[in-house]
């Protein structure tokens, strides 16, 4: 037996279930451990932005004609993503039919017209709507009478600007690593900020994603590790948005990677491909990230 079997050996019994408890109690609500720089709704979009344009420009021509998702090849799938900004142009400049549109029907239009496009015009095409968005976003978050804050409604949810963006963010992150998947290259994780914020959004929209799915109420302590985590507490089946005090006899706690729980919340991957640490009552956890997936427009 090595020196590290007998190190292993010796190790108290339940000690890893005793210190997964432990950091349930480790850090207040909302604080990521460790900290991060805070940043705009605003700024998170354009690092994904950024990061997204990056990858197109690694793709061979090979790569652009990859199958990549909804039996769009990844031309398309940029294409989606242009009707996506062209739709939140819209949100932003108050048309009311964008509201309640179809995520994929409303964009399906500027992803067929990619067909026969080179894939540079393509490119171009989505860079040029991603840096519209982001003007008219900022130029809205100036408005003095807005203050930033204004609740913009698109495609069935109705969110203030600074969380769309984040949404927008989200969605360029998720598509980025389906190309990714399609052609063969290693996933990337957005950098810490914005994985908080990402991480943020989700937590705070589990609420309405349980509602979708009827879950009975119960109190969720959260606590996603790693650079761009944090812990929440969550109120779910008492009202959307709803926050809880700590978790009674009735809550359940749920301790996850960070990373995993936003590819959760884009339906990329299952609740138990995310592997999380629970505590209390487990059937009633695995139903609130069951329905997690609730949350991804796709």
């Amino acid at each position: 037996m090595s020196a590290a079997d007998r190190d292993q050996a010796a190790l108290p019994a339940g000690l890893r279930e005793r210190v997964m408890a432990a950091s349930l109690t480790a850090r207040a609500a909302g604080q990521p451990v460790p900290a991060v720089p805070e940043i705009s709704g605003d700024e998170a979009f354009a690092r994904a932005a950024d990061a997204f344009d990056g990858l197109l420009g690694e793709l061979s021509g090979e790569g652009w004609k990859t199958q990549a998702l909804r039996g769009l090849d990844v031309q398309g799938l940029v294409g989606h993503l242009t009707g996506v900004e062209e739709d939140t142009q819209r949100a932003l400049g108050g048309d009311p039919e964008v509201a309640d549109a179809g995520h994929v029907e409303s964009t399906q239009g500027a992803a067929i017209r990619q067909a026969g496009r080179s894939p540079a015009l393509t490119r171009d095409e989505w860079r040029r709507a991603a840096d519209r968005t982001l003007e008219l976003a900022r130029a809205a978050g100036r408005d003095p009478a807005a203050g930033g804050s204004a609740r913009l409604a698109m495609h069935g949810i109705t969110l203030p600007l600074d969380d769309l963006l984040v949404v927008r963010a989200f969605e360029l992150w998720v598509h980025d690593n389906d190309i990714r998947r399609a052609v063969g290259l290693p996933p990337s994780v957005p950098d810490p900020p914005v994985l908080h914020l990402m991480s943020d959004l989700a937590a705070r929209m589990l609420p309405y994603a349980a509602a979708r799915l009827g879950l009975r109420p119960v109190d969720v302590h959260l606590v996603l590790t790693g650079p761009g985590g944090g812990t929440w507490d969550v109120a779910i089946g008492r009202g959307a948005g709803g926050r809880a005090a700590d978790p009674g006899p009735e809550g359940v706690a749920i301790v996850a990677d960070a990373v995993g729980f936003c590819l959760l919340a884009g339906n990329r991957v299952t609740p138990a491909e995310l592997g999380p640490h629970i505590t209390g009552d487990e059937s009633r956890a695995v139903s609130v990230l069951a329905a997690t997936p609730a949350l991804a427009l796709d």
